[in-house]
């Protein structure tokens, strides 16, 4: 049996946490008085009090909580929290279209960084703060702050866990799941904070390091700026975020190794170093081909080339300059680099270099199985062999992710995008990207595409956030068949 108390009461908690931030957002709106205070206090009020009555109608619920409930759960407080978070631009008129505010709601809580918005330098720095805010809060992920906070929400983590990070990822540093989830959130906070005191020193003004820092830490891409970090033409403030932003595509259970001083035992890491090869070979042959086809001095190209690849792979979505200008033979590349990503157990999106990694394993193991047709040929990753159970899911999803990506690149060319572009925009919202091509590449908005392409590419970006079969598996018969 599914235990839907359960599952309303922490999706009541979670809601309740999203009031915290909105109250966050409102003490930063009343500081500046802006014309957004009045949005989001009421946002705060509806979101509030719909939390507190989930939570006091389930207060009583069964604390038994099973790996289906939740799949259900995290699906559930993703959608939720987006239709929550889109109220504030719907009810302050900055985005008076549902469709659009949805849209954005979505893109900031899967830290996408997609934007429909076509002149962000007049928004109020209310709704600024709470779309950095959302992304900080998504970029890690709400049920990893969940069971960071399990004695407060007196349910198990693990099956939360298992459901927001259904894909290939590291041993647990700690066995117990939630000393884990706070020891990620520690780093996050440290992160985020050393960011913001950077940026602030490289003369970035406090509000716009504490927005930009949110956003870097968690791989969303959200900027105050329309020209997004290009607006600050600042090579100092461009190299902090490449740094930050490379971190951030990190495995965080690596990243507690560096902290913890086992820093050999995280360089041998083989997804890392796939990682740092990939971001390297593609800085150096961009830096190549723009030197070589631009007006631009060495450093320029190699600035331009390191920070572009290094936000688009990690998903972060960042931009300094307009990449469509450069030659289209590295549009494909920029594509390729876009479907890899970064790390798994990261903030990133994508397919995560790890998941490349088995694939590429396993097209090495079929050739050496064509000449040695009775050899025993197992997977082998960080010389462990990978169980045929693990392969199994890679192959799967990576086929799955093909499929969607294919059969919305077909849908929205039906509704009158040009084919290039829906191929851009559908890697970029199932790997939580932002910027894809063309119309709807770094120097555009979203605003363009018609309001059925918008809502797919909603379903894309949490799809991909979820890594896929968290949401699909909602749609299968079997799931809902009692046991």
């Amino acid at each position: 049996m599914i235990n839907f108390k359960a599952i309303i009461k922490v999706i009541g908690d979670l809601l309740l946490l999203e009031t915290v931030m909105l109250l966050l957002s409102v003490g930063v709106s009343a500081y500046y008085r802006d014309t957004a205070f009045f949005s989001l206090l009421v946002t705060a009020g509806i979101t509030g009090i719909t939390g507190l009555l989930m939570t006091l109608y389930s207060r009583n619920s069964s604390k038994a909580f099973t790996r289906r409930d939740g799949y259900i759960m995290v699906t559930c407080s993703w959608v939720s929290f987006a239709m929550f978070g889109m109220l504030p631009f719907y009810i302050d008129g900055h985005i008076p279209s549902l469709t659009n505010a949805f849209f954005e709601a979505m893109s900031g809580i899967t830290s996408t960084g997609a934007t429909i918005l076509d002149d962000i330098d007049s928004m109020p720095q209310g709704l600024l703060f709470w779309r950095s805010i959302t992304q900080w809060f998504g970029g890690l992920g709400i049920i990893i702050f969940t069971i960071a906070l399990l004695p407060f929400l007196g349910v198990s983590g693990l099956q939360m866990f298992a459901a927001e990070v259904s894909g290939p990822t590291h041993n647990k540093v700690n066995p117990r799941i939630g000393i884990t989830a706070r020891w990620i959130w520690s780093i996050y906070i440290g992160i985020t904070a050393l960011l913001m005191v950077l940026l602030w020193l490289g003369g970035m003004g406090g509000f716009d390091s504490i927005c930009h820092a949110l956003t870097a830490a968690g791989t969303g891409g959200f900027s105050t700026h329309q020209e997004s970090i290009a607006f600050y033409h600042s090579p100092y403030i461009e190299y902090v975020i490449i740094v930050f932003m490379f971190i951030s595509g990190i495995n965080y259970s690596l990243l507690i190794l560096f902290i913890s001083g086992r820093v050999r035992r995280a360089l041998q890491d083989s997804e890392l170093k796939w990682y740092g090869l990939t971001v390297v070979c593609a800085t150096i042959l961009f830096t190549i081909v723009l030197w070589a086809s631009q007006d631009l001095e060495g450093e320029e190209a190699f600035r331009n080339s390191l920070f572009q690849v290094v936000s688009l792979q990690t998903s972060t979505g960042f931009t300094t300059t307009d990449y469509m200008v450069w030659p289209s033979a590295l549009w494909g590349l920029l594509l390729l680099i876009m479907l890899v990503g970064a790390c798994a157990g990261s903030t990133s999106g994508g397919m995560k270099c790890i998941r490349v990694q088995v694939l590429f394993k396993v097209m090495k193991n079929e050739f050496k199985h064509i000449l040695h047709p009775n050899a025993v040929l197992p997977v082998r990753m960080d010389k462990q062999v990978a169980p045929p159970s693990l392969v199994t899911t890679v192959m799967a999803f990576c086929f799955l992710y093909f499929i969607i990506i294919f059969g919305s690149s077909i849908f929205l060319s039906s509704i009158g995008i040009d084919f290039m572009e829906a191929i851009g925009c559908s890697v970029s919202a199932l790997g939580n990207m932002g910027p894809a091509l063309g119309s709807y590449g770094p120097s555009s908005t979203w605003n363009s595409m018609p309001d059925a392409g918008k809502w797919l590419m909603s379903l894309l970006m949490l799809l991909g956030r979820l890594e896929i079969f968290t949401v699909i598996l909602l749609f299968t018969p079997n799931f809902w068949k009692r046991n």
